[in-house]
C-alpha cells in the first residue's frame, strides 16, 4: 500500500520534472443529470452578522454555536445571536486561511457537555492543526485543553483541513491539509500532512488503525494521500464516511473514506497546478489508490462543509449528499446509488454567496453559513 522509499522518490522526482511544463488543459467539463426528484425550497436568514462562520453545532436546546474563522465562538439563541462571544476559545493563527475551524458536540454531550474545536495554531513560519476540548456551560468554555497537534510544522496561512466527526465506535476523525507547499509530503506516513487521522477522545491514537503497522507510520494515521479536507460527514444510517477535498485548477473530490486507504495525491490526480502544467505524470495508476466517487471538473467548485441528508423535511433527498461550494457559490446535491453519483443538482446559485458549511438540524431542514466579512446562517425548508 505505501510505496517503498526509492518508488516514492523516482515518483516525486518525475512529478517535479514535469511540472516545469505547462500543457493544455483539454479536460472536458463533467455534468451530470439533474435528480429527478427535486423540491422548491424557501431560504430564510436566521442571523446574520457573522465573520467569517465556518462551522456550526446546535445544542440540545435549540441553540447553536458558531464558530468565526478569525478566533470567535458565537452563540444564537431563540433566534438572535448574542452580542457577547462564548468565553474561553484557545488562541488561534488567523492567518490567510487559518483560524478557528471547526465545532462538533462530543456523542455524551447531553451528560458531558464536551464540545471539540480544530484550530490553527503557532505562527505564519510554523504552524500546525491542532484539537481542543472544554466543556460548555451558559455561553463558556471551562476546562479547555488542546489534546492533539498535528505534527508537520508547516509555513505559511494554507491547507489546514480541521473538519471533525465522530464514528459510531465513539471516536474521531479529524482531517488534515497538505500544507500547500508540501504535497508530496501527503504521501509520507511519518508526518500528518494530507492525512486523516483516527483518534481516541482524549487525542490519543485509537486502537485498530490499520496504517499503525508501517515502517515508520504515525500510530493515529487513519487514511492519506489527500490535498486538504474540508467535508466530512458519517451517514448515520449505513456508516459510511463521506469526505470531499479540494483540488487545484479542477479535480476536486467527493471520496467514501475507509482506513487504510491511500486516496492517491499528488501521485493521482485530475486536476492542473495553477500554472496550468499537469501535476501528475501518470496516465494510469493501479488499484492501491482509491478512485473518487465524483470529481469536478474542469474548474473547482472549492468544496466547504458536506453533509449526508437523513431527516422528513425533504422527502426526495433521503441519503443524498449535500456539498457546499466556495469557488462555486452554490450547494450541490449528489445523488449516489450502487457507489457512483448519478446525478446532481445546484441549488442557491442565484445568491452568488461562498458556502462554508452545511448541516442537517435536528428538525430535518437544511442549514448552510455563507462564508464572508458579514456572513449568515440560512435555513432552507421545501416550500412544496
Amino acid at each position: 500500500m505505501t510505496p517503498a522509499c526509492a518508488s516514492r522518490a523516482a515518483i516525486m522526482a518525475a512529478m517535479l520534472g514535469l511540472l516545469a511544463s505547462a500543457c493544455a488543459d483539454n479536460r472536458e467539463a463533467v455534468a451530470l443529470p439533474e435528480p429527478a426528484t427535486g423540491h422548491a425550497i424557501t431560504v430564510d436568514t436566521v442571523v446574520s452578522g457573522l465573520e467569517n462562520p465556518w462551522s456550526l453545532a446546535f445544542l440540545p436546546d435549540g441553540s447553536m454555536l458558531v464558530t468565526e474563522r478569525a478566533g470567535r465562538l458565537r452563540l444564537v439563541r431563540d433566534g438572535e445571536l448574542v452580542q457577547a462571544p462564548v468565553s474561553g476559545v484557545p488562541e488561534v493563527l488567523a492567518l490567510s486561511q487559518g483560524g478557528l475551524f471547526d465545532i462538533v458536540l462530543a456523542p455524551d454531550f447531553d451528560s458531558s457537555n464536551i464540545v471539540y474545536l480544530s484550530f490553527a495554531t503557532g505562527t505564519a513560519d510554523n504552524n500546525n492543526t491542532a484539537l481542543y476540548r472544554a466543556r460548555y456551560e451558559d455561553g463558556a468554555l471551562l476546562d479547555g485543553a488542546v489534546i492533539w497537534t498535528s505534527q508537520m510544522g508547516k509555513t505559511g496561512g494554507a491547507h489546514f483541513g480541521g473538519r471533525i466527526a465522530f464514528m459510531a465506535d465513539g471516536n474521531l476523525l479529524l482531517t488534515l491539509g497538505d500544507g500547500f507547499e508540501f504535497r508530496e509530503e501527503a504521501q509520507n506516513l511519518e508526518n500528518h500532512f494530507g492525512t486523516i487521522v483516527r483518534l481516541n477522545r482524549d487525542g490519543s491514537p485509537a486502537n485498530g488503525n490499520p496504517l499503525a503497522e508501517e515502517d515508520g507510520a504515525l500510530a493515529d494515521i487513519w487514511t492519506y494521500g489527500h490535498r486538504n479536507v474540508q467535508g466530512i460527514a458519517i451517514d448515520p444510517q449505513t456508516g459510511i464516511v463521506w469526505a470531499h477535498e479540494h483540488g487545484p485548477r479542477g479535480g476536486d473530490e467527493l471520496n467514501i473514506i475507509e482506513g487504510g486507504n491511500n486516496y492517491g495525491w499528488p501521485i493521482v490526480t485530475a486536476g492542473l497546478d495553477y500554472s496550468g502544467a499537469r501535476i501528475s505524470p501518470f496516465e494510469e495508476h493501479g488499484d492501491e489508490y482509491t478512485a473518487p466517487l465524483r470529481e469536478w471538473l474542469p474548474n473547482s467548485i472549492a468544496p466547504s462543509g458536506v453533509a449526508v441528508y437523513r431527516g422528513d423535511a425533504f422527502t426526495n433527498w433521503d441519503g443524498d449528499i449535500l456539498v457546499g461550494a466556495l469557488a462555486g457559490q452554490a450547494l450541490h446535491r449528489v445523488r449516489v446509488e450502487s457507489g457512483q453519483a448519478i446525478a446532481e443538482e445546484v441549488l442557491l446559485a442565484d445568491r452568488g454567496e461562498r458556502i462554508r458549511d452545511v448541516r442537517v438540524g435536528p428538525d430535518g431542514l437544511v442549514y448552510v453559513l455563507t462564508d464572508d466579512a458579514e456572513g449568515a446562517i440560512l435555513r432552507l425548508s421545501p416550500a412544496d
